[in-house]
């Protein structure tokens, strides 16, 4: 599986990473004007993220800005509706506001409040469908 994670903070880049690793290939972003180019890569190479993990305070552009603009290119290039990436923005906001905002404006998949745990990410994986419990069992035999 083929992953994005775009995060301000090179340590929850690299947690992030770290947690992910072991599903696939990991590329990073530490602003959106960086996530919003390498997920644009991907759909003109036809090879587009299965996920992006989003954080929504960012410099240069927001995760709410950078959503919105994958979403559109998405659309652009027609890998929307069932074909779109799953977004899940992360946070350390605990504004229920900014998340609804995310999921009505931006469409996001769903979102994640930090500190970002293994067993929470996990879990919220197994939950939105990028991952089953066979596939997480099966890193830790």
């Amino acid at each position: 599986m083929k992953m994005l994670i775009v995060d301000d903070l090179w340590e929850n880049r690299k947690l992030l990473q770290g947690i992910l690793k072991p599903y696939g290939r990991c590329d990073t972003g530490a602003n959106g004007m960086e996530g919003l180019e390498l997920f644009k890569n991907a759909l003109e190479e036809g090879e587009p993220y299965r996920l992006v993990l989003l954080d929504i305070m960012m410099p240069h552009m927001d995760g709410q800005e950078t959503l919105r603009q994958m979403r559109q290119l998405e659309h652009q290039q027609r890998q929307d509706g069932p074909l779109e990436s799953a977004i899940l923005m992360v946070t350390a906001l605990g504004d229920p506001g900014e998340a609804l905002k995310a999921f009505f404006h931006g469409y996001c998949t769903d979102y994640l409040i930090k500190p970002v745990t293994q067993p929470r990410l996990l879990a919220k994986l197994v939950e939105m469908g990028v991952l089953t419990t066979q596939q997480i069992a099966a890193t830790h035999d």
